[in-house]
């Protein structure tokens, strides 16, 4: 009985970790993909920080990503930058990559 629990909690304590390790990606991939957009809006440090807190704001209004790409592909198109909704997924996708790295770097 013991080797069930001594499993369950082993189980349940990698289930917490891998969620925590999927939030902090999630908030670093926002934070770069706003930083991504201000670029491409030319938006100034200060402009480019607010912005990219607003992105990070954005994921919290429904589950999953669609949320954020309608931000930045709304935005982005708003200040005149030529970009498709493909194309913001294509950020998305790369700056996941990189907060993923950047997380692995600093364990």
């Amino acid at each position: 009985m013991t080797d069930f629990s001594d499993r369950q909690k082993g189980e349940e304590a990698k289930y917490a970790f891998d969620e925590e390790n999927a939030f902090k990606i999630a908030a670093r991939r926002n934070r770069l993909l706003g930083h991504w957009a201000a670029e491409k809006m030319s938006l100034t440090t200060e402009e480019t920080d607010a912005y990219a807190k607003a992105v990070m704001q954005a994921d919290f209004e429904e589950a999953g990503d669609e949320d954020v790409i309608r931000k930045l592909h709304g935005d982005l198109i708003a200040a005149g930058v030529e970009i498709d909704e493909a194309g913001v997924r294509v950020a998305l996708e790369e700056q996941t990559i990189e907060a993923r790295r950047q997380l692995m770097s600093e364990s």
